[in-house]
């Protein structure tokens, strides 16, 4: 006859230890990953066996031992042996049951030195002892199931617990063999043997085992696989990449952050001019901006309003070598005698009728006798009877480069606050003329304390964007800077700052408060020795 086992009808305290079981299991904690790497496992345990009814045996403690090789894949082969001496329950007869099985375990890794394993294999189970009625005996093939943990008390040595189903077809004495199934549970020790740490080769934190990208540089950030990222592709990882937020195509250092050889704001890669010369104003390629057309550049060009087709100095300036009121490269009589009128090309009225312009070496000849009224006096008094010229409007000339002057002897205290009288062109970082007078007295105060660095500050209102704003009141800052250079200044001392419209000076938005936002600021920054 074929019988099943009735889990219902098991003893109390095997539901009780099968219970324990489950609960030691599922309260095994996860921890870091897996540390080490094992080779041989050694085990051995005290066990509890509950034998199938149609046995006639009782429940009985028992033990067991174990010896595994573990696989890659966190696969294990495992050898086991247990044994139990249950008793009859007619006849209270002691029977020696053994057991030899073979399994495959997964195991499931929770932890620095813990595991979940499942297991499957076959064997076989001899009952010793002779047959009496409704006592199985002799030796039946064995199917093996079963479930347990492992929990790390040391690195090499564990807690081990598993719960097992062994299922087996018996001979029983007087009748034909019946299939039956015994449960045990065991706890125990586990040894690992030969095992060594998972090494960590490129120092990331992810051990090898898991490492999907070994060879990361040290100090770079990486995710659970152990792979980096570069946020901004600037080709610096972040982790190493100082400046995470690098503009695309930018040019980087080691460290992740923008070059600039010319520092003009506008990092190679990016720059189409990368040897604009220092001080000079460049647009968004990098490339020098020459409003007035002079060869000149914003920046260094002190008059950024000339005509075109005048001739300049080396700061942008024209000249007027007749004093005729016509810039030199405009004027096509450019040696017009002193206090003659011209027109708008620079021409007195002899010049303008193809007579040869006066000499520039000698002096006016005296006047000549007084001709005959009709031809004479009509002649001197010619000018009166042409059409009058009018007089084209043309930017005042700068003043000539003043000769050296010792240095200046001025006395005063450089404090915090708004220059008044700097004004550039709107929308620009051209200073305006009336800009000097204020900028000179500046130069003079640093030139006589050179103990004192200065940071220039450039404000504007909140018309535009932020961005625009920001860079154009870089630029005047710099600006301001190269004037002050060029007046003697060196340049540490002058550290340029724009603030766009972050720092407004009053909330008022009518044209008279953006008027007042419009600034710059300077502030003593430190004391040199």
């Amino acid at each position: 006859m074929r019988t099943y086992p009735d889990w219902t009808r098991a003893p109390t305290r095997t539901r009780w230890l099968r219970a324990g079981l489950t609960l030691l299991v599922a309260g095994t904690p996860p921890a870091a990953a897996q540390q080490r790497r094992y080779l041989i496992e050694v085990s051995a345990a005290g066990g509890y066996q509950s034998f199938d009814d149609v046995t006639d045996l009782g429940s009985a403690a028992g033990g067991l031992g174990r010896i595994g090789l573990w696989l890659p894949l966190n696969f294990s082969l495992e050898a086991e042996g247990s044994f139990a001496t249950p008793k009859t329950q007619t006849a209270d007869v002691g029977v020696n049951v053994r057991t030899i099985s073979g399994a495959l375990l997964y195991n499931v890794l929770l932890g620095s030195s813990s595991s979940l394993y499942f297991k499957a294999g076959g064997g076989s189970t001899k009952y010793g002892g002779t047959c009496a009625p409704r006592t199985i005996c002799g030796t039946s093939g064995a199917l093996i199931g079963g479930a347990g943990f492992r929990a790390g008390l040391t690195p090499t040595v564990m807690l081990r617990g598993e719960g097992q189903v062994n299922r087996n077809k018996s001979s029983q004495s007087g009748a034909t063999s019946v299939t039956l199934s015994n449960f045990g549970a065991s706890l125990g020790l586990s040894l690992m043997l030969g095992s060594h740490p998972i090494p960590d080769g490129d120092g990331d934190g992810i051990l090898d085992n898991r490492d999907r990208c070994p060879g990361t540089p040290a100090g770079a950030q990486v995710d659970g696989r152990g792979c980096p990222s570069d946020g901004d592709g600037d080709g610096v990882l972040n982790g190493i990449d100082r400046c995470p937020n690098t503009i695309p195509n930018a040019k980087v250092d080691p460290t992740g952050c923008t070059i600039d050889s010319d520092s003009d704001n506008i990092p190679d890669g990016l720059d189409r001019c990368p040897d604009t010369p220092a001080g000079v104003l460049v647009d968004p390629d990098g490339c020098a901006k020459d409003s007035d057309g002079d060869s000149i550049p914003d920046g260094l060009d002190r008059c950024s309003s000339t005509p075109r087709g005048a001739t300049v100095d080396a700061l942008g300036c024209p000249g007027d070598e007749d004093g005729d009121g016509v810039l030199d490269g405009l004027d096509q009589c450019p040696r017009t005698s002193a206090g003659a009128i011209v027109n708008a090309p620079g021409c007195s009225a002899e010049q303008a009728a193809g007579q040869p312009s006066a000499a520039p070496a000698p002096a006016p000849p005296a006047p000549a006798p007084a001709p005959a009224p009709d031809s004479g006096a009509q002649a001197r008094k010619a000018p009166a009877r042409r059409q009058p010229l009018t007089p084209v409007p043309t930017p005042a000339p700068a003043p000539a480069p003043a000769p050296p002057q010792p240095e200046p002897r001025v006395s005063g205290t450089i404090v915090a606050g708004v220059l008044p009288g700097v004004r550039f062109i709107p929308g620009t970082a051209r200073l305006q003329p009336e800009s000097y007078v204020a900028l000179d007295s500046l130069a003079s105060l640093l030139l006589s304390n050179r103990s004192v660095r200065i940071e220039v500050g450039a404000h504007t209102d909140n018309v535009g964007s932020g961005a625009e704003n920001l860079r154009q009141t870089t630029l005047q800052a710099e600006a301001v800077r190269d004037y002050l250079i060029v007046k003697g200044v060196t340049y540490d001392r002058v550290l340029p700052h724009g603030y766009g419209a972050t720092v407004p000076l009053t909330p008022d938005t009518t044209p008279r408060g953006r008027a007042a936002n419009r600034r710059i600021e300077i502030r003593p920054v430190t004391t040199g020795p």
